[in-house]
C-alpha cells in the first residue's frame, strides 16, 4: 500500500467546508479524473474513476462521519483504498482540510506514477481545486449531517 497525506486551508466556516465535502456527487468539479460518484445510500458510494487512460469502477463504504470533524471511506471491492478528511476550525472563517488517503497502484504504470509522486500532486491539486470551488461559492451545494460511528474492532 501507499499513502498521501496533503492538506488545505479555505476561507469558510468548519460547517461550510464539510458540508460541501458530503457532496460526493460533486466531487468531479474538483477532482481530477472522477468522472462520476452516486450516492447509492448514506454509507455507499459508487465512483467511476480514469486514471492515466485507465477507467475503474468501484464503491466504496463511508466507515466513519462525525460532522465538521471527520469523513473516513474504504472501497468494499476491486480497487484497494481506504482514507480519512478531518475538518479543524482555525477562526470563525478559516478551515484546514486534511486528506489521508492509502491505496494499492495497479500494473507498472500506476506504481511508476505513485514512485514519481503524480498522486501526491493530484490529492494537491484536488485540494486546491476543493478550495477555489468552496471560497468561490461562499456556501455549500447541500449537506449531509448524519453521524456514522467508527465500526468496533
Amino acid at each position: 500500500m501507499s499513502g498521501v497525506i496533503e492538506h488545505v486551508e479555505v476561507a469558510v466556516p468548519i460547517r461550510t467546508a464539510y458540508d460541501q465535502w458530503t457532496q460526493f456527487e460533486e466531487f468531479p468539479q474538483f477532482m481530477e479524473g472522477v468522472e462520476e460518484i452516486r450516492q447509492l445510500s448514506d454509507t455507499m458510494t459508487h465512483w467511476t474513476v480514469e486514471i492515466a487512460g485507465v477507467k475503474r469502477e468501484f464503491d466504496a463504504e463511508i466507515t466513519e462521519q462525525l460532522p465538521d470533524e471527520r469523513v473516513a471511506w474504504k472501497s468494499t471491492g476491486g480497487t484497494r483504498h481506504a482514507g480519512v478528511v478531518t475538518f479543524h476550525r482555525l477562526d470563525d472563517n478559516q478551515t484546514r482540510v486534511t486528506l489521508q488517503m492509502d491505496f494499492e497502484p495497479h500494473g507498472v504504470v500506476e506504481q511508476a506514477g505513485d514512485k514519481l509522486g503524480v498522486v501526491d500532486r493530484r490529492v494537491k491539486g484536488d485540494l486546491q481545486r476543493f478550495k477555489q470551488f468552496i471560497e468561490r461559492r461562499g456556501q455549500e451545494t447541500g449537506a449531509w449531517r448524519g453521524t456514522v460511528d467508527r465500526p468496533q474492532p
